[in-house]
């Protein structure tokens, strides 16, 4: 008696048509925009809440503040 081989999930099924790459290449997916140092006061709890934040996010505290900053600025601006 022959044993059907059993059809493994993770491999392709069917008859496929493979389709051209769509996707921009990465340096066009977040596109640099040009950034400014400054110098910035903040209250320690503010600071403490980005810095925890990042933290547990695995993220860093300064592109955190300045995503919000830039959603802030979208938003309103």
């Amino acid at each position: 008696m022959k044993h059907k081989k059993a059809k493994d999930i993770n491999e392709p099924q069917g008859n496929l048509t493979p389709i051209p790459d769509f996707l921009p290449p990465p340096e066009e997916l977040l596109p640099i925009e040009e950034t400014i140092k400054i110098t910035i006061a903040l209250d320690a709890k503010t600071l403490k809440f980005f810095k925890g934040y990042a933290g547990k996010s695995g993220l860093k505290y300064q592109r955190l503040i300045r995503q919000v900053l830039k959603g802030y600025a979208r938003k309103y601006g």
